[in-house]
């Protein structure tokens, strides 16, 4: 790969991750992920903006292109660190034995993780929110954002050119071809849609308070780029993006899409035998509906669909007096990425015995879900069963649709 030009003096320097490993070492990534640090040439110093982990040949690639920039030992003064994790700092160790004279700018919270981390104490200096940079004919401003999702993140912007380096904001799963949002594909501009929701879901959908915040802080920017740290630099709607961040982050106090998601488990196929009456009965109300099995789909696309619909439905047996465990674990998720409030219901089947329900009333209440109703049958359904489960789920699309 070459940089990328996104301005005069300023380039994206990126590696492609493919999809072996799983991102934070939870989330799959079929479609992979971007790593993308910058490059500020101004007539007297010159900064790097964020850095990569040493994965997958991320080192390698971004270092050939900084040698192309003829970015040689000695020719950088400035790391500057938007967010100490570490597929953004991993080779900080590295790129400093490589600069050694560099400094590291960040957070004063960034400070001693830089410490802990990777045991650099020497040229590491905290700035503080809004001062300035000047590097000849190009100025930089931080910005403090903290809660995006570390409590020491920040973000950088290059007032000339106006670009900002935003780190884990605005960011997306996903390689691309090409660098920004107006050279995507039809078919890559619907990935990238769809990468953007589960990366948010996935990674930031904690956070969402403070992502209101960091965007209220930007308001007063006159913004012409958008260059994250993962995904394609947003130069052709960069307000497209940061609307989009805001309206996910909305989300989590709703309001959220009409829209329902059902996320079923079964066993020996009982509890499977009542999903079509549930399914008939939101689709007779025309509301879109997400049906997604576990444990064979990955809680990671579960969370996704779940993040932006107002109504949930969860499908499972009891299994020894408890819960299903795969269901318990995607529950766990949502419960600790703050999915609230959903309209709900429950449906499922029993052997000898119940129990899955008083386990499942723990995670009502923790996650304040509307709760409609369970349909809970020992063995097989029966039909009053499947048209209870019917009319419950009509009269939950029905009321979502308003």
């Amino acid at each position: 790969m070459k940089p990328d030009v996104l301005a005069d003096g300023v380039y994206r320097v990126a590696a492609k991750i493919g999809s072996r490993n799983l991102f934070e070492g939870i989330w799959p990534i079929p479609d992979g992920v971007m790593l993308n640090s910058y490059v500020v040439e101004g007539s007297e110093k010159r900064v790097l903006v964020d850095l990569v982990k040493d994965w997958d040949g991320a080192l390698e690639a971004v270092g050939d292109q900084l040698e192309s920039l003829s970015l040689g030992e000695g020719d950088l003064d400035y790391i500057i660190i938007n967010h100490m994790e570490p597929d953004h700092t991993g080779a900080m160790v590295e790129i400093v034995n490589h600069y050694p004279n560099v400094e590291i700018l960040c957070s004063a919270k960034a400070v001693p993780l830089i410490k802990h981390f990777y045991k650099i104490e020497k040229n590491v200096r905290a700035v503080s929110d809004g001062e300035t940079l000047d590097l000849g004919g190009k100025t930089l401003k931080f910005f403090m954002t903290p809660n995006i999702h570390w409590p020491e993140t920040m973000m950088t912007f290059l007032q000339e050119d106006e670009i900002l380096f935003s780190c884990d904001a605005f960011g997306s799963f996903g390689r691309y071809e090409y660098c920004f949002d107006d050279e995507l594909s039809a078919e890559e501009k619907e990935k990238l849609a769809s990468e953007t929701e589960r990366y948010y879901a996935n990674i930031v959908s904690s956070f969402s308070p403070f992502v209101i915040k960091g965007i209220a802080k930007l308001d007063g920017l006159s913004i012409k780029m958008v260059a994250p740290s993962h995904g394609v630099v947003w130069r052709s709607e960069p307000e497209k993006i940061i609307e989009r961040y805001r309206t996910l982050a909305s989300y989590m106090q709703g309001p959220r899409e009409k829209e329902v998601t059902v996320v079923w488990s079964s066993m020996y196929g009982n509890t499977q035998a009542l999903l079509s009456s549930i399914v008939d009965g939101l689709k007779s109300e025309g509301i879109p509906v997400h049906v997604l099995r576990v444990p064979q789909t990955h809680e990671s696309f579960v969370l996704e669909k779940v993040w932006r619909s107002e109504g949930l439905v969860i499908g499972m047996p009891t299994y020894e007096y408890k819960m299903f465990p795969p269901m318990y674990h995607v529950l766990d998720i949502l419960e600790r990425s703050h999915v609230q409030g959903r309209k709900t219901l429950r449906f499922g089947s029993f052997g000898w015995s119940g129990g899955a329900e008083k386990q499942f009333d723990e995670f009502v209440n923790a996650m304040k879900l509307d709760y409609r109703g369970v349909v809970e049958y020992q063995g097989s359904p029966s039909e009053e069963d499947k048209q209870k489960a019917y009319d419950l789920a009509k009269a939950l699309a029905k009321d979502i649709n308003g």
